[in-house]
């Protein structure tokens, strides 16, 4: 594994001096930056930003759409010595208004429709406006050192409520070059982002490497793959629930895949009949990895030279996996089921207002909340999650925060939302619901179409049904394992 740069801005720099003319990022519909002018615009984004933000440390969030004006935001943000909030653009503006109050953020680099959801608490700029980027870089870089941190990036955690965890230059540019190694990447690669968002990940990867990367907007899957082949692409990335919907397309046996050597997933597991399916019509390996925002993000990475049906793969470069028993944390041999542990350089430096180091334990390991096993060659197959979220299209979804909003209508009394298996998308929102007046199937849809109206889509309830009342523990916990059971009954049974 190549050394990684020492701060994560060093990244454009470092491709720009190597290839100035070759293609950094474009897009399907025409926008492209060379390394040179990638690095352009981070400078003068950087001295931008300074102007707006303050000084090094302030907290500046960024809307990950995928174009290249995020690349330049993100890394001017970094140059400036700022740290990064990467914002899912689909959040509606409760969510958005938390997220930012709960980093810190006094500045918000947004499209313009999010930016009027803000309101007037935190300044906003449009992320496309040229005026952002096009200043004089400066050549006074405020330092940052590689244990400083360089992004937050909010998940849920076990209860559901949003964690910031916090990563680190050393994280993310280790991370880097762990990615480059395991997908097998070099300046000649060319990188396809089949995404809904722009992932750090796959951005500091590719310039780590040299390679271009191709953003593919288009969410028709048809589309991805003619974009694909035009671009001479040599690395397909796409999530599970659009890999899966591939999958079973009537055309499938239409669609090719000319230059593309490897298939990546990552995200949520994809399922062993998709996988499988597109390897065979491809001909290549269809790989899926495994990892957290703790751990910035990636862990395990499937094999291109011996892939295995269902599994994440070994660790990638300085990781370390083990797998403990739930009950008692001793460590189980190959072919056991426990909790995924995982120790390594990307580990983050903590959560938002906790101490350094406070998640881990004292060998340094971090206990995912993940259930899984490791057979006998060091590859990681993952079984379940411990943790009441779950994924929907790739999007974590906490039960708790739907719940917030039920709550919140005028015909719901009690509630609880449980996940509910779902062909392509993983998992969909189900919810139990205890209403004043009115169990009829008619009451209970418009409740759930007045409920989502508020909500992104991936968090809207795709079933719900009436209950007398909500199991919880003695302490006032809902039971969910229960309300799965019931939910299924009263699905199986018409109810």
């Amino acid at each position: 594994m190549r050394e990684p740069v020492a701060r994560l801005d060093d990244l454009t720099r470092q491709a720009s001096v190597a290839d100035p003319d070759g293609v950094a990022v474009r897009t399907d519909r025409g926008d492209s930056l060379t390394f040179a002018e990638l690095e352009r615009r981070v400078g003068g984004c950087a001295t931008r930003i300074r102007s707006l933000a303050g000084g090094p440390g302030a907290v500046v969030a960024i809307t990950s759409v995928l174009h290249p004006d995020f690349a330049v935001a993100y890394f001017g943000a970094l140059r400036a010595g700022n740290v990064v909030v990467p914002v899912n653009p689909l959040l509606r503006a409760e969510g958005l208004a938390r997220l930012v109050a709960a980093s810190g953020a006094g500045l918000v680099l947004t499209t313009p429709e999010i930016a009027e959801q803000l309101g007037d608490g935190v300044p906003a700029l449009d992320l496309g406006d040229r005026a952002l980027w096009d200043a004089e870089p400066s050549a006074d870089v405020p330092a940052a050192g590689p244990d400083d941190v360089a992004s937050v990036h909010f998940t849920s955690g076990t209860t559901g409520a949003p964690k910031g965890v916090r990563q680190t230059h050393r994280n993310l540019a280790v991370n880097a070059a762990q990615t480059v190694h395991a997908h097998g990447l070099d300046s000649s690669s060319v990188t396809l982002n089949h995404l809904p968002t722009y992932h750090p990940m796959h951005l500091n990867s590719a310039l780590f490497a040299g390679a271009e990367q191709v953003l593919a907007t288009d969410p028709d899957l048809a589309a991805s793959l003619r974009t694909a082949n035009e671009a001479r692409a040599t690395r397909y990335y796409s999530l599970p629930m659009r890999l899966s919907r591939l999958a079973v397309r009537p055309d499938l046996a239409d669609l090719r895949l000319e230059t593309v050597e490897a298939v990546f997933s990552g995200g949520s597991a994809l399922p062993v009949p998709a996988a499988r399916a597109l390897g065979e019509h491809f001909g290549i390996p269809v790989l899926q990895g495994y990892g957290l925002a703790e751990t910035a993000p990636m862990t395990h990475c499937g094999s291109r030279t011996r892939p295995k049906e269902g599994s994440c793969g070994p660790p990638v470069p300085l990781t370390e996996c083990r797998i403990v028993d739930l009950t008692t944390g001793k460590a189980l041999g190959s072919g056991e089921r426990g909790e995924i542990q995982v120790r390594g350089p990307q580990l983050m430096k903590g959560y938002l207002g906790e101490p350094d180091g406070a998640a881990l334990d004292s060998e340094g390991w971090f206990a995912t909340g993940d259930v899984g096993q490791v057979d006998e060659d060091g590859c990681l197959f993952v079984v379940d999650r411990l943790k009441d979220v779950f994924k929907c299209d790739n999007w974590l979804v906490s039960p708790q925060e739907i719940e917030r909003v039920l709550l919140g209508h005028p015909d719901v009394t009690d509630c609880a939302v449980v996940d509910h298996p779902d062909r392509f998308s993983g998992g969909v929102a189900a919810a139990l619901v205890v209403t004043r007046s009115g169990e009829g199937q008619e009451t209970l849809d418009a409740i759930a179409a007045d409920v989502n109206s508020g909500l992104p889509y991936y968090q809207h309830i795709r079933h719900i049904r009436a209950v007398d009342e909500i199991a919880r523990s003695g302490g006032g916990k809902i039971r969910r394992q229960d309300l799965r059971r019931l939910f299924d009954d009263l699905i199986a049974t018409g109810d």
